[in-house]
C-alpha cells in the first residue's frame, strides 16, 4: 500500500497516487454496477474502500477516511440484502421509498451531520470538519438506502458529490475531485433508470386480493 500511496502519475502538473488512481475507478465502477443492479456492486465497493481508507488517511481528512470503515460494514450488509431480493427478470427489485423514509433519511443526514462534525473538530480529525461530516453521513444513508433498494439514494449521492467536489479541490485530490463531477453525470443517469425500474416493477406488480 506504501508504493501505491507514493506512487502515481503526473497529470497537467498534478500528482496522482496510484492509490487514489485505482480507489476512484474502483468507485466508478460501483456506480455504473449499481445502475445495472448487479451483485458486482458490493465486491468492487470493498475494494475502492480499501484504497481510499489509505489516501483520506494521507490527506488528514478523518471524516472520509472513517466512512470508509463504515462503508465496508454497510457493503457487506447490502450484499446480503441484495442476495435476498433478486428478482430473476428486472435484477434487484428497486421502489421509491414511502414518505417515513424519506423523512428518516433527511433526520439521519442532518443530525449525523451535525454529530459528526462537532466530533472531527473536537478530535482535531479533520481541518474541514463540516463538509467532511456532511460526506461521511451521506455516503452512510446512502449506502443504506441503496441496500434497501430505495430510488432516493441517488439524490443522496447528488448532494455527496455537490460537497466532495470543493473540499476535494480544497484537499489537492484533483482527480478525484474529476471523478466526483463524473460521478454526478453518472448518478443522475442512474436515479432516471432506477426510477423508471420501480415504475414498471409497481405496475407489473401482481394486485393484493381485498379480505
Amino acid at each position: 500500500m506504501d508504493y501505491l500511496l507514493h506512487h502515481g502519475l503526473t497529470v497537467f502538473g498534478q500528482h496522482i497516487s496510484f492509490a487514489e488512481l485505482a480507489g476512484q475507478l474502483f468507485a466508478l465502477a460501483v456506480v455504473f454496477l449499481a445502475e445495472r443492479r448487479t451483485l458486482w456492486t458490493w465486491p468492487v465497493q470493498v475494494g475502492a474502500t480499501v484504497l481510499l481508507f489509505a489516501v483520506y488517511v494521507s490527506a488528514h481528512l478523518g471524516g472520509l477516511a472513517a466512512r470508509q470503515i463504515a462503508i465496508l460494514v454497510i457493503s457487506l450488509y447490502g450484499w446480503w440484502a441484495w442476495m435476498r431480493r433478486k428478482d430473476p427478470v428486472y435484477g434487484v427489485v428497486v421502489r421509491r421509498g414511502s414518505l417515513t423514509e424519506r423523512l428518516v433519511m433527511t433526520g439521519a443526514f442532518a443530525v449525523g451531520t451535525v454529530a459528526m462534525a462537532l466530533l472531527l473538530a473536537a478530535l482535531d480529525a479533520s481541518w474541514a470538519p463540516w463538509p467532511d461530516a456532511a460526506i461521511f453521513v451521506g455516503t452512510l444513508v446512502a449506502f443504506a438506502a441503496q441496500g434497501l433498494g430505495l430510488v432516493e439514494f441517488w439524490l443522496v449521492w447528488l448532494v455527496v458529490d455537490a460537497i466532495g467536489v470543493p473540499l476535494q479541490i480544497a484537499s489537492g485530490l484533483y482527480f478525484s475531485a474529476t471523478v466526483y463531477l463524473v460521478f454526478a453525470a453518472l448518478v443522475i443517469h442512474g436515479w432516471w433508470s432506477w426510477n423508471r425500474s420501480a415504475q414498471r416493477t409497481r405496475v407489473t406488480a401482481p394486485a393484493v386480493p381485498a379480505d
